[in-house]
């Protein structure tokens, strides 16, 4: 099989899995039906005198703006972990190992136990709160990493940003542990949710997505020069230190407005660069964008099982991600390793 049409199979199968998923549920809708609701708000179409007029609230207040939710989350994660692997040259490289979802679970815990909330913008009190910490942790990472090593060498920044995550890690569970009244929602936030978005928050996350899916593509080239390491990097004129800090400012904003609307959710970001790379090669031209096609699509299939396969309880979405994507991590990095054995 040529790689283009693997290409095109790939896209097909991101793209259709998604809309699949939009006839899962309590409600069973037909694709008529979906078809007519969307002629409806989009162009104004009438809808038959016998329509169930539940359906067009169902589908197009929870449905489809949370399986779009689910797709732009996918995407920035899978985009922010290609670009955080690539810089740092680490298969293990992610969000989490920088500290960005660290210092947006403090963010979002300060807000809740708290209570507070910002005038005009309250709906994105925690999403913006979450965003401020999870960036600033990462850019503390980058400056101690730059005072510890000129250079900025990989293993510095990882090693750094560990040190930050369990340092911001425990200032969460002491946190939570003074405030047992607020238990309950801060685990279920860390344990991730996309349940009840609103088309304004869609919106914001699909600019914040689009702007830094498109920003980090069109670097592609500066990408495949820094992995080939930092020495062959600076021989052909690239300044790494600077591209470094650059794509991982990228990721982070990625990675953290995915997760300060939504919660934590895991393992996507660690998943999607492995399976496109093995697919179609670590060219970033290519790998962006179909990491970012990978990571939306796997994330609205978990978050429809977490909301169907014990309906009519929802589970987390985190949870599924975790239960979904270590072994099929696992599977994927060791037969990698076995590859290249042979």
């Amino acid at each position: 099989m040529t790689k283009k049409r693997k290409q095109i199979i790939m896209v097909l199968i991101c793209l259709l899995l998604p809309v699949l998923t939009l006839f899962i549920g309590s409600a069973k809708m037909t694709p008529m039906e979906l078809f007519q609701i969307i002629g409806n708000k989009l162009f104004a179409m009438e809808l038959p005198a016998d329509f169930n007029q539940s359906f067009v609230g169902i589908f197009w207040k929870i449905r489809l703006p949370r399986t779009v939710a689910g797709f732009l989350v996918g995407a920035m994660l899978g985009v922010a972990g290609t670009l955080m692997q690539s810089v740092l040259q680490n298969p293990l490289a992610s969000g989490y190992t920088l500290g960005v979802s660290s210092g947006t679970s403090l963010g979002a815990a300060v807000v809740i136990v708290c209570n507070f909330s910002i005038p005009v913008v309250t709906i994105f009190t925690k999403p913006i709160v979450g965003f401020v910490f999870g960036l600033a942790t990462v850019l503390v990472v980058l400056f101690l990493s730059s005072r510890l090593d000129l250079s900025l060498k990989n293993h510095t920044v990882i090693l750094m940003g560990m040190v930050i995550s369990l340092f911001v890690n425990s200032i969460l569970t002491i946190v939570s542990a003074l405030h047992q009244n607020n238990i309950k929602e801060l685990i279920i936030w860390q344990m991730g949710s996309l349940s009840g978005k609103k088309w304004i928050q869609v919106s914001i996350m699909a600019v914040v997505a689009i702007v830094g899916i498109l920003i980090a593509w069109g670097k592609s080239m500066e990408l495949d020069i820094l992995s080939f390491g930092e020495e062959q990097a600076n021989s052909m004129g690239v300044d790494v230190k600077k591209k470094k800090k650059m794509f991982l400012v990228i990721g982070t904003m990625l990675t953290a407005t995915a997760i300060s609307f939504t919660g934590i959710i895991g393992f996507i970001d660690l998943i999607a660069p492995h399976v496109i790379r093995r697919i179609f090669g670590s060219n970033h031209n290519t790998l962006i964008p179909f990491s970012a096609l990978f990571g939306g699509a796997f994330m609205v299939v978990a978050d429809t099982i977490a909301r169907s396969i014990l309906s009519p309880i929802e589970l987390p979405v985190g949870a599924i991600t975790a239960l979904v994507g270590a072994p099929f991590f696992a599977f994927i990095y060791f037969a990698k390793g076995k590859v290249v054995e042979k």
